[in-house]
């Protein structure tokens, strides 16, 4: 491998680590949480989707699966006291962490060459997290659905209250950084 690859393969991998490591810290600024999990945080999912907009949705993809990682790390202690059975942790681990958060990296999907394209990759990648977390919460959690609810509909809302204003932050965040010619150069080039 020659010097030139070497280095750009170590400025990707110190960029995408320092991505990461700024989405697990942003995951902590919560404006808003919700009693039995999700949070509306201040911009945590845009580092990892500029990480697909960037170098491409495989290392977003690779990226996006790292911080799923983490945050399971973050909420491991929580998770172990909500008293869950093997077969309903399993699907909790996978259904609210590991796929959600894996599917942010498909953010570059349609590229990042426009706004339009940019706010279509958000848009899908929070679409399938909103979509697992529905599926969490109709089926592992149902049994917290409030007596004579209907669980699709509490589960639709609970979601809903979270994931939409998340995904409005983080179009927001990604369009006002594309709007920036320096940090459309730095960031999307």
């Amino acid at each position: 491998m020659n010097t030139q690859v070497q280095s750009r393969l170590l400025v990707r991998l110190v960029t995408s680590a320092i991505l990461i490591a700024l989405a697990a810290a942003l995951s902590n600024i919560k404006l808003m949480a919700l009693p039995l999990g999700g949070s509306i945080t201040l911009l945590s999912m845009l580092p990892i989707c500029l990480l697909s907009l960037k170098y491409g949705v495989k290392w977003g993809l690779v990226c996006a699966f790292l911080y799923s990682l983490t945050q399971i790390m973050f909420d491991l202690g929580s998770i172990m006291t909500w008293g869950l059975t093997l077969k309903t942790w399993i699907g909790c681990i996978a259904f609210d962490y590991i796929l959600p958060f894996t599917a942010l990296g498909l953010s570059g999907i349609f590229g990042s060459k426009t706004v339009p394209r940019i706010c279509a990759g958000i848009t899908l990648s929070l679409v399938i997290r909103f979509v697992c977390h529905f599926i969490s919460g109709s089926i592992v959690f149902a049994t917290w659905c409030p007596e004579g609810w209907n669980v699709y509909l509490y589960s639709l809302a609970y979601n809903g209250s979270y994931i939409l204003p998340e995904m409005i932050l983080t179009i927001a965040g990604a369009v006002a950084l594309f709007k920036i010619p320096a940090s459309r150069k730095l960031l999307l080039a």
